[in-house]
């Protein structure tokens, strides 16, 4: 049986549309224009760009590291609070949306001054990583959190222990397998932070992609528009990757 939609919601439904898509269009149609007519100079000269390319890596380099080190230290977190200690969860939630009250600025100044005396780590990149976890941490902890939630951790823990698993090999095994999407979901979040954080980056000297954006932002009216869509194309091509990628491999003989 066909589902019908009703008016209502169609118009909302084509109002969301016209909202999203419209600035969008805008956006397209402005990038492309040339002093006669249209054309695809700003994306070609985007594109030729060598700024844009070794920003772009650096970004995503710090945005895969990141990912690594939060997941690293909230999924163990997380799984020892849902099976051990749920009566901390409200605490370790306070504490993870605490970089929600903390600006960007505050946080460089002080990372400056914990690490002022490694000066090797500062003038690295890597310096930023730190900065990134912790402006990642509620987002990655409410999705691991959600995620936790739905799946039964303790019956899973206690059949799992009962046949012999260890804890790591329960968690890497019977625990992580059912938390993949929000895995993938958290580690888009922080992909998506990393390549939007520009006050950090900017403030520790370091000409990461948002430093980029920024400067292509003031110079060039047109390569920002086309910045602004590349950026965008990247972003639901990541969103694409992560769909795919959470649904798992497809069993045998399954429609």
């Amino acid at each position: 049986m066909k589902r019908r939609f009703s008016p209502s919601s169609i118009a909302v439904l084509l109002a969301g549309g016209v909202f999203f898509f419209l600035p969008l269009a805008a956006t397209l149609e402005f990038s492309l224009r040339a002093e006669h007519g249209y054309s695809l100079a700003a994306y070609s000269d985007l594109l030729s760009d060598p700024q844009f390319w070794s920003t772009l890596k650096l970004s995503l380099r710090l945005a895969g590291e990141t990912a690594v080190a939060v997941l690293a230290l909230l999924v163990p977190t997380a799984y020892w609070v849902h099976l051990r200690a749920p009566r901390l969860r409200p605490l370790v939630t306070f504490l993870c949306v605490l970089p929600f009250v903390v600006p960007p600025i505050v946080l460089v100044v002080g990372l400056l001054s914990v690490f002022r005396n490694v000066s090797w780590f500062i003038s690295t990149p890597q310096f930023l990583v730190p900065g990134y976890v912790i402006l990642a941490l509620p987002y990655v902890w409410f999705a691991l959190d959600a995620g936790l939630r739905a799946i039964d951790v303790r019956t899973l823990s206690e059949a799992a222990q009962s046949l012999g698993a260890g804890p790591l090999r329960t968690l890497f095994q019977v625990i992580l397998p059912g938390l993949r999407s929000s895995i993938l979901a958290a580690g888009l979040l922080t992909v998506a932070i990393v390549l939007g954080e520009f006050t950090m980056a900017s403030l520790s000297l370091f000409n990461t992609f948002p430093v980029y954006v920024s400067y292509v932002g003031q110079t060039k009216a047109t390569g920002a528009s086309a910045l602004t869509i590349v950026s965008i194309g990247l972003l639901w091509a990541a969103m694409v990757a992560l769909t795919f990628a959470s649904r798992g491999p497809r069993r045998k003989g399954a429609a």
